[in-house]
Parts: structure tokens; sequence; C-alpha cells
């Protein structure tokens, strides 16, 4: 569906030609009403005329649209904006793009220079955008454009006063990003190349020719419609290509010890450390840098080799040969309606919704619990203090962050009754930052499998102790799809939303007690991230299972930035086969907060692979049920990583059981039980229990084969193939 602008009121400044009539012209094709604004003088700021802006006028006008001009200069922004409002009757889109050139060498610019290319670049963005700003705040809509350039953000020969200015403009619209916020005011900033009236004069004439306006203009007029979530951001476009920048900052060094005056020769000393980037961080507010600096002065106040070399002191801190595979004490968790209930108005769920209803009253006759609260009753784990207990981990528990998290279920959850959960330290990587803890929980009823989690969390400058950087036993985040989302879903939570969540258990003041959050270096406390996890899966489960819990089977979320209470979560969709791949963002602000994000979902009853899970007895049925389910989802894709037919006999008692044939080798793949028609590329025979440990990762396929316990016949080796369809055994 095309991006109409019907409706919007359009002010370009600078717009008598290059860039600026590109955007006027765009803009006016696609409905929106146009003021052309442009003073007519050189590109050096001098003279004045009419006959620039009135022309692109009868262009728009020519075809059908609706324009007029304005001759005032950027610095009479009042000016500029009333003849929207007196004309158009409000103002919705203001693209600063007015400009000049004064250049000369740094020593030979005058103050003339200077300051009359900051009064019509920075200062007259200013006052325009300044003047459009209440209007815009009371409508509740704003879409602004600043423009930078290459000079601004990297710097140029002859172009001091031309480049300070425009790196200014970003700093202006980083600023309006977040003072617009509330208001669904959006700003951000592109630093173009084309050809233009000032370009001319600093590229040859053949590259003018070749960075046409008309390859700049989409990324703004997308930049511009309410559907773009994106705030606070800076693009280079130019030729068709866009790219996206962000600041990248080093790990540093600490240089100084406490109640020490700090060197210069300390500083010279760590010079190639304060420089390297490997591992560098990518900060985008204020208060991550001060975040930051809060951090030095904790780690100088407590003193220490950590200090002045964090690498050094984290390889005794962690040693990961004594912690993995480390099980802390069980943990009991006694439910009720109240808490399942408690759960559901935590994460967003009302009685406004007659969906909700079966989740929020005991007395439905369909009364159940959310899927996503099977991560509360194995947080006990992490909120009792539980890996303080685990050697091999000597951490700041003040450094921790949550940064990933897999739930898998194995059957809808009670809605009452007493849980077990089993924690145990699945491995522990060295990201040289920091290091990554996996904890594993399992949480039974009785002797009967519930859930299982794997908690992914960060030690910020825990790492550096030799340790490996990546594990196969970590669920992996997935990217989207390369596409629109199929779906879309908007929940706005409320102020109280942390407070409410909390009495699911987790405590933390930084989500209560604004001075703890100040200390953290957030402007107020902060949502719990497995709260937006929670609004997350409600989404999926309502758009693409009816709200039917038992066809909820798994969800992983990378956590990513922070949610303030009140603002609202926009949960994009793609689904692919029984998959639905996400991410959350907020909609005020266009940031993502849950990445990398996918829900799997059963099959609807009768579907063929949900029949294959009837098989009598055999623990290895529901393995080749999902094995069905991923054929049936990438099948295509499947056969032309494996191209092999396997034979699969499990046994019992040393007697055949059942037999299996997973073709990825004709068609789209299929899966089906008992032997293939043909003959099998490979067939192996193994004990259902074996198998089990095998898809489990509990037993090594080799070992197995050496000991007798997994047998072969024909093309073995294909055997290394099948990894791609028994990966991620949990969710097996």
């Amino acid at each position: 569906m095309s991006l109409s602008f019907e409706g919007r009121v359009v002010l370009v400044t600078g717009a008598g030609g290059g860039l600026g009539r590109e955007y006027a012209l765009a803009f006016g094709e696609r409905g929106a009403s146009v003021v052309v604004n442009d003073l007519g003088g050189d590109t050096k700021g001098g003279g004045k005329s009419s006959a620039a802006a009135d022309k692109v006028v009868e262009e728009i006008r020519s075809k059908g649209g609706k324009a007029v001009a304005n001759y005032d200069s950027v610095e009479d922004g009042d000016k500029v904006i009333q003849t929207a409002l007196d004309t158009f009757g409000r103002i919705d889109i203001v693209i600063n793009n007015a400009g000049i050139l004064r250049d000369r060498s740094f020593p030979r610019t005058s103050d003339l220079d200077w300051d009359l290319i900051h009064r019509v670049h920075l200062r007259g963005s200013f006052m325009v955008t300044r003047a459009a700003w209440n209007h815009m705040k009371e409508q509740k809509f704003g879409r602004i454009i600043l423009t930078s350039s290459a000079a601004g953000i990297y710097g140029n020969f002859g172009q001091a006063n031309y480049s300070s200015a425009k790196l200014g403009m970003l700093g202006l619209s980083n600023t309006l990003a977040i003072e617009g916020r509330k208001y669904n005011i959006h700003s951000n900033t592109i630093a173009p190349i084309a050809g233009s009236r000032l370009t001319e004069e600093v590229m040859p004439p053949d590259l003018v020719a070749s960075l046409k306006a008309e390859y700049v203009a989409p990324l703004v007029l997308w930049l511009c419609h309410q559907q773009c979530a994106e705030s606070g951001g800076l693009f280079e476009v130019g030729a068709g290509w866009i790219g996206k920048l962000r600041w990248e900052r080093s790990q540093g060094r600490i240089v100084r010890h406490k109640e020490q005056p700090m060197s210069p020769e300390a500083v010279r000393d760590k010079w190639d450390e304060i420089c390297d980037f490997t591992d560098a961080t990518h900060p985008n507010t204020t208060q991550g840098s001060l975040l930051s600096i809060v951090d030095v002065l904790s780690r100088v106040e407590t003193e220490d080799d950590i200090a002045a070399n964090p690498a050094s002191s984290t390889s005794s801190g962690i040693n990961p040969a004594e912690a993995v595979g480390f099980k802390l004490p069980p943990t009991t968790c006694s439910l009720s309606n109240t808490q399942v209930i408690l759960y559901a108005l935590g994460v967003g769920m009302s009685t406004k919704d007659p969906d909700h209803l079966r989740f929020l009253y005991e007395g439905h006759p369909d009364f159940s619990c959310l899927p996503s609260f099977g991560v509360v009753p194995s947080q006990a784990a992490m909120m009792g203090g539980g890996l303080a207990s685990v050697p091999g981990l000597n951490i700041d528990f003040t450094q921790v962050l949550h940064g990933e998290q897999y739930l898998e279920l194995y059957k809808p959850l009670p809605t009452s009754g007493s849980v077990r959960s089993e924690a145990s330290i699945a491995d522990v990587l060295d990201k040289g930052s920091g290091a990554v803890i996996l904890l594993d929980v399992h949480t039974y009823s009785g002797k009967e499998l519930l859930c299982y989690n794997q908690f992914s969390v960060f030690v910020v400058g825990a790492g550096g102790f030799g340790g490996k950087r990546s594990s196969e036993k970590a669920m992996a985040a997935l990217p989207p799809p390369n596409r629109a989302p199929d779906a879309v879903m908007i929940d706005t939570t409320t102020r109280d939303q942390a407070a409410l969540y909390r009495l699911s258990g987790d405590w933390n003041p930084l989500h209560i007690d604004p001075s703890f959050a100040a200390m953290g270096g957030f402007q107020a406390p902060i949502l719990h991230g497995l709260c937006s996890f929670g609004f997350a899966a409600r989404h999926v489960l309502k758009q693409f299972a009816n709200n039917d819990p038992a066809r909820f089977k798994a969800i992983k979320v990378r956590f990513s930035k922070p949610v303030t209470p009140g603002q609202s979560l926009q949960t994009e969709m793609w689904k692919e086969g029984n998959r639905i791949h996400m991410q959350c963002k907020v909609k005020e602000t266009g940031a993502v907060v849950l990445s990398g994000a996918y829900v799997d979902l059963h099959g609807p009853p009768g579907s063929p692979a949900e029949n294959l899970t009837k098989e009598a007895g055999l623990q290895s049925a529901v393995v080749f049920a999902e094995i069905g389910r991923r054929i049936q989802d990438m099948g295509s894709e499947l056969v032309k990583k494996v191209d092999a037919v396997f034979g699969w006999e499990i046994t019992r008692d040393g007697k055949t059981a059942a037999q299996w044939t997973i073709d990825l080798k004709n068609g789209s793949g299929s899966l089906h039980e008992g032997p293939h028609a043909g003959k099998a590329d490979v067939t192996f025979t193994v004990s259902d229990e074996d198998f089990i440990e095998v898809v489990k990762g509990n037993l090594n396929p080799q070992k197995a084969f050496f000991a007798g316990k997994l047998k072969a016949r024909g093309n073995i080796m294909l055997g290394q193939k099948l990894e791609v369809i028994l990966k991620d055994h949990a969710k097996l």
C-alpha cells in the first residue's frame, strides 16, 4: 500500500531548487499541502527573489497538488510557519533544508563567514522548528527533519563554519526527539549526498549529475510518515543507498586509584587499551554515559587492581570449570488463582477485552494460566541470590543484567498447586566486556516436567578470563524476516504497570524507587523486561493462537532497551509456519525493546504433525512430531542443505517398536511413520531411551556409536547433517 500524506501540511525550507524542490514535489504528489519556502538568494546568502519558490509552487499545482510560496528568511521562523497556518490551518511536517556555503580555510574564516552560516543553518532551523513545535504538541503529531552533512559528521577542509553548524543540527535533532516522545513528535537527521547548487561548487560535474536529488527524497518521506516510528536517527543517503550511523565507544580503562593522584604517565601507559575498540559499546543516551561514570566511581571507591586492570582480575573471579554443571539448591513455589490473575493483570490484561476473561476470572469455564507465567516459578533461583552460591562465579551482583530469556512449555501450566524448580549453570561465556552466564531451570509438578527456562545474564566488566565466546547450549535469538510484518498489536502500559508487575515476585527497587532508578542513570523507574516479554507473548497468543494456551510451545527474546511505564508497546509479528518471529518497540520512540524474538506454536488440534504425538508410550514420538513441524515450516530450505533420506528404527527391550523416515531429498521434504519405500541413504537403530539422551545432548552420538548404543548402516557420514534438524534440543 502506497504511503499517502493526504491531510498533512508540510513546510520545506530552501525548496526553490535541488533537494528542497524534490522534497516539495514528492510530498505534493502524495497529497500533502506544501509550503514552499525559499528566500531566493545565491549560494553565499546574498540577494532575494520570489521566482524560485513560485516556480516550484506552479509545478505542484500543475499536477493537481496544493502549494503556497513563502519568501521569508528561515531566521523569521514565525512568519514562515504563519504562512502554513494562514493557508492550510495547521503544520505537521517541517523539513529544515535551507542552506548556504561560505567556504574558507580556518584561519581565513571571517566573523561574517562564521555567523552567516550558523544563522542560516542552525539558528534558522531552530527558529522555524520552534515556531511549529507547540502546534505539533497540541495536535499530538509532528515530524521534523534536520539536514546535516558528511562535513558535519567527519569534518572537511575549508568548512569549519559549515561542519560545526551541521553537527549542531544533529545535537538539536537528538534533543527534539527526546522532548517530543510523549507528544508523538519525531525528529531525525539526514546527511544527504546529492547534486545541488551547493554541491556543484565542490564536486565534479559528472558526479553532481549522477547524484540525483530524487534518490534522497524517498527516505525523507518515509521518516515523515505516520507509520514510521524512527526518531533520533542519523542517516547518510545518496545514489540510492541509505545507511544509519551510531556512536561507538571503546571499553576504555580506569587509570586512577583511590586517594592517589592521576598522572599523564598513567594515561600514556594505558593508551592502547583506552583506544582499543574490541567489544565496543554503542551508547545512545546521556543516561547511559552517566551510568558509565557512576560505574567508574564505584570501582575506584571499592579500590582494587580490578579498576586498574579489569581483565586480569576477572581471570581469578570467574572459573568456568568450577561453575559449569553446578546445580543450585531447588526452589518451590505454591501457585494459586490469585497469583495467576495478578500476573495476567501485571502484563496488561484487562476485563475491557472479553478474550482476557479466561485469564482473569477463576470461575470462567476455561480459566487458564498465561503461558509466559512459566518464568515466574523459575526466577526464584535468581531472586533468592542462588548465583552467589555457585563456585567459580566471584562477580559483582550489582553489575548483573538480564540479557535474554527462553521459555518452553511441555504442557499448559496449572492454575494452582506446588511446583519445584531445579537450576544449573549450563555455560559461562567470555564476551570481553563482560561475562554471560547461561542458567537452565527445569520446573516440575511432582515428577512431571512442566517447563524449561534458560536465563542468559550479562555481568558487566567480568570478561577477559580467557573463556569461550559462544556455546552450543545457548538458545539462539533469530532476526525477523526481511519484509513488512504480518500483524502488529499495540498496548499502552499504565503508569503503575511496574508497580503491579513486581507483585509477581521481582522486587528490584529499580522498577519502583525513583532515587534508586536515578542511581542507575534513569530519569524514572523502568518496566521489568519480563513484563514486556509477557505483553509480547500474549499478543502472539491472541493474534495467531486464538488465546489457546495449549498451542503455546516456546518463546525466545533478547532484552534490548528499557521501557518507561506509561509508554506503548508495539509488537510486530511475522508468521513462518508454526514459528512467529517478532520484535517489540516503544511506539512513542521507535526504540526496539525486545529483539531477535520468536514464539513457537503447536499446530491446531488434528494437524498431521500433532497426530504423531499420539504414538503410544514412546518418548521419541514427541521428538519426531517436532521434526515433522520443522519440515513443514522450512522443508525446501532443509532439502537444499541436507539432500538425504534418513531411516530410524526405534527399539524397546531389544525389539523394533517404531520406524520413521525423514526424507530431506525429495520435493519439499517429508516425515512419515514406517520404512522408506526405496532405500534410505543411512539408517539408524537406537533404543527409545538412548535416542532421547542423544537429542537432549546428554549422550554424544559418536560415543554412543562406538559403545554400540547407536547403530548405523549406509553412508554414515551423512549423519552429521542431522544437526540441522536436531539442534536446539530443548525445543524438541
